[in-house]
């Protein structure tokens, strides 16, 4: 493996360990640190990676509406609450705050619709996006890489004797 081929941050710098997944490299690197290791400098690096959208919910008019209507819904209380802060009184304060809640829940539902309705039926659906790495490497300081590999050898011995 090369890796000054990754690129200037990753110069000067040797793996000491490669993990499945992410929550393994955090380990690693919070034992070499629980015992005194030099952590600052140290990279966890995704080797493979991939996005993944996956499937939530279809889309529909009505979906559009109420998460339009909850976005604006947050914008107007936002702008109620700017305003709000001019108010002589706190009753007319919380009045501004609720009129800015209404009108921004009512002008993103019908911006969530005509947006919905300007898809025209493309993307009929909701989802959530994320990378995720076939595997993750632990790469320390070169010149610290001795010592991370001794303090990973005793942690294996320990893990064998379990």
């Amino acid at each position: 493996m090369s890796i000054a081929s990754s690129g200037p941050i990753t110069t000067n710098r040797e793996p000491i360990a490669t993990c499945r997944t992410y929550e393994e490299a955090q380990k690693t690197v919070d034992y070499l640190s629980d015992h005194g290791f030099p952590v600052r400098g140290t990279l966890i690096v995704g080797v493979g990676l991939r996005s993944i959208e996956q499937v939530v919910a279809r889309m529909t008019y009505l979906r559009a509406a109420g998460w339009g209507a909850l976005s604006g819904a947050w914008f107007g209380l936002l702008i109620g609450l700017f305003f709000g802060i001019f108010a002589a009184t706190a009753v007319s304060m919380l009045t501004v705050m609720l009129w800015g809640l209404l009108w921004g829940g009512v002008a993103g539902a019908i911006f969530g619709l005509i947006a919905h309705a300007v898809l025209g039926g493309k993307r009929d659906f909701v989802s959530e996006s994320g990378l995720v790495a076939d595997k993750y490497e632990v790469l320390v300081e070169s010149e610290h890489a001795a010592r991370a590999h001794e303090l990973l050898g005793r942690e294996n011995e320990q893990w064998r004797k379990q």
